[in-house]
C-alpha cells in the first residue's frame, strides 16, 4: 500500500512541477507574445485606466484627457486642437497615435523606463507610473499668427530660430480636431471617414510630410553653390548669361518673368529673380557641386526626425544638364517641404551653420522632474561665413528693394526670397506661392527667426511676386511675433 502511495505522490509531484514549469514559460517566455495578441484586451484596458500625460506649449498644457466612466477609461481631449494638430497629432482608441502623441508614446502614457524610480521597476513589477509631460518649443503667438495668416487656405508655415533649430512654428491648414478621433464608436469612425474623404486632406501635415516644387527659393541653394565654389566671385559682377538661354543639349528656351537678366549679375537675379542667371550657375557648379551643396542643406536625408518622421526632399544625384539647370532654379524633379525650405534661411541667418531642428524641449515626470532635455546640435556647416553674408545681403534687397517688400518690418532687418512653383502637366497647374525669410531686430546679435511660408491655393500667376503676395505677408505676421515674444 505504502509503495502505491508513493507513486502517486511521486506523479502527483510530477504534474506539479509541469504545472509550475508552464506557469513560468507563459509568464516568462511567452508574456510579450500574449501581451501583443490582439485578443488580449488587458494592456487595452491597463492603457485608457488613467490619465494620459500632457504636451505643452509655452508652459500651459494644450491637451487633456476626460474620464468618460466605460471600460477604455481615459480619452485624450485637445485644446485649439486644430490650431496644434501638426504638433501633438492625435492618440485615439481606435486609431493608434501619431507626430509627438507617437513618437513621445512612452513618456505621455507612462510606460517608459525612464519614469520609473528605480532602474528595471517596470519590467519587474509589470507596472507603469503616471504619464509624464512634454513641452514642446512652440509659441503660441507664433503659431496662431501662422495659422490666421493662412486663413484655411491649403498650405503651411515653418519656423525655426536659426541659432538653435527650435522649431517656433508649425503649420499646416486646413486642419482638423484631434479630439474628434480620441474614443470609440460611431461618432470616431464617422469622422475618420469624412477627414479621409476630403479631398482638402485635413489631416496631411503640410508643413513636415508634405513636399512641394520649392521654385524660386531654391535659387538661395544654388547661389551657395556658386559662391562656395568660386564659380562667382564678385555677385555684383555680370554672369555672362545670354538671353535668350537654351537649356543645354536642347532646343528649349528659358523663359524669364523678370526683366534685365541678360548677363545680370548673382545680387541682380536674386533681386528679381532671373531664371537664366541661376539655371547656366547650377551647370557650371556642376551636378556634383550641386548635390554636395542640396545635401548640406538637408535635402535628400531620409532619416530627419523632429522627433515625428520629416518627409524627404528632393535633389536627384543622376541628372542631364538640361534637367540640373532645371533643378537649380527649383523646378524639375526637385522638392522640399515648408520645413526644409526654412532650414534653407535659417542656414544663412546663421552664418552659414544648419542647427538640427527639434521639436521638443524636454520631457518630464507628472511632477515635473526632468527625465530627458533636448539641445541645439549642428546639422552641417552647409557653407563658409563669406557666403553666408553675401546671401544676407541679397536677401535684404529682396525685401528693401525686390519681389519681397510686402515682408518689410519698419525697423528690423529682413531678407527673404519669394518663389512660385510650377507644376502639373506642361506647368498647367495652378503654381503654389512660396516665401522664405529671416528676421534680426535691431538691437540683437543674430536673427530671432527664420520662417518657410508655402500657398497652394493661392491666386497667383506665375511671376515671383505672387510668393511675395500671397505669402510674404503671412511670413512677415509670424517675424513680428516672433520679435515681440
Amino acid at each position: 500500500m505504502i509503495r502505491y502511495i508513493r507513486r502517486a505522490a511521486g506523479l502527483l509531484l510530477l504534474l506539479l512541477v509541469a504545472l509550475l514549469v508552464n506557469a513560468a514559460r507563459i509568464q516568462v517566455f511567452d508574456a510579450d507574445s500574449l501581451d501583443k495578441n490582439p485578443a488580449n484586451r488587458r494592456l487595452t484596458i491597463a492603457r485608457y485606466s488613467e490619465p494620459r500625460g500632457n504636451i505643452l506649449v509655452g508652459g500651459a498644457s494644450v491637451t487633456g484627457s476626460r474620464d468618460t466612466g466605460e471600460q477604455l477609461a481615459y480619452e485624450r481631449t485637445y485644446r485649439d486642437g486644430p490650431l496644434y494638430a501638426p504638433v501633438t497629432g492625435y492618440a485615439s482608441q481606435t486609431y493608434g497615435t501619431t507626430l509627438i502623441e507617437n513618437a513621445e508614446d512612452g513618456i505621455l502614457s507612462g510606460t517608459d523606463s525612464m519614469l520609473a524610480p528605480f532602474p528595471l521597476w517596470n519590467e519587474i513589477t509589470r507596472g507603469r507610473q503616471p504619464g509624464g509631460d512634454v513641452v514642446t518649443t512652440i509659441r503660441e503667438s507664433m503659431q496662431r499668427a501662422a495659422y490666421e495668416g493662412l486663413g484655411g487656405r491649403r498650405g503651411a508655415v515653418a519656423a525655426v530660430e536659426p541659432s538653435t533649430g527650435r522649431i517656433l512654428a508649425l503649420v499646416s491648414t486646413p486642419s482638423y480636431d484631434p479630439g474628434q478621433l480620441s474614443g470609440t464608436g460611431p461618432s470616431v469612425t464617422g469622422t475618420w471617414k469624412r477627414l479621409n474623404a476630403d479631398l482638402s486632406q485635413p489631416m496631411l501635415n503640410r508643413a513636415i510630410r508634405q513636399t512641394y516644387p520649392p521654385g524660386s527659393t531654391f535659387k538661395i541653394v544654388t547661389a551657395a553653390a556658386a559662391l562656395d565654389a568660386g564659380v562667382v566671385t564678385d555677385p555684383d559682377a555680370g554672369t555672362d548669361t545670354p538671353l535668350p538661354y537654351v537649356l543645354p543639349g536642347t532646343t528649349t528656351t528659358l523663359p524669364n518673368e523678370a526683366e534685365g537678366c541678360e548677363n545680370a549679375s548673382l545680387a541682380e537675379a536674386i533681386r528679381v529673380s532671373c531664371n537664366t542667371v541661376m539655371a547656366q550657375l547650377g551647370v557650371r557648379v556642376g551636378l556634383k557641386g550641386m548635390v554636395d551643396t542640396a545635401e548640406g542643406f538637408g535635402f535628400n536625408d531620409t532619416g530627419l526626425t523632429i522627433p515625428s518622421r520629416v518627409a524627404k526632399s528632393n535633389f536627384d544625384t543622376e541628372m542631364s544638364d538640361d534637367q540640373l539647370a532645371l533643378s537649380s532654379i527649383g523646378q524639375f524633379d526637385t522638392s522640399a517641404t515648408p520645413l526644409q525650405m526654412a532650414m534653407v534661411a535659417s542656414a544663412v541667418a546663421n552664418g552659414g551653420e544648419l542647427m538640427r531642428p527639434y521639436l521638443i524641449d524636454r520631457t518630464t515626470t507628472a511632477k515635473g522632474s526632468p527625465v530627458h532635455r533636448n539641445g541645439p546640435h549642428s546639422y552641417h556647416r552647409v557653407m563658409n561665413r563669406q557666403t553666408a553674408d553675401r546671401l544676407r545681403r541679397m536677401m535684404v534687397d529682396v525685401v528693401d528693394v525686390g519681389t519681397g517688400s510686402n515682408a518689410a518690418i519698419d525697423g528690423v532687418t529682413v531678407g527673404g526670397k519669394t518663389g512660385t512653383a510650377q507644376h502639373g502637366v506642361d506647368n498647367s497647374g495652378r503654381p503654389y506661392a512660396w516665401f522664405i525669410a529671416w528676421a534680426q531686430a535691431p538691437d540683437a546679435a543674430q536673427p530671432a527667426v527664420a520662417v518657410a511660408v508655402v500657398v497652394e491655393d493661392a491666386a497667383a500667376n506665375r511671376a515671383d511676386i505672387s510668393g511675395g503676395g500671397s505669402a510674404a505677408p503671412i511670413a512677415r505676421s509670424v517675424m513680428e511675433a516672433a520679435l515681440q515674444d
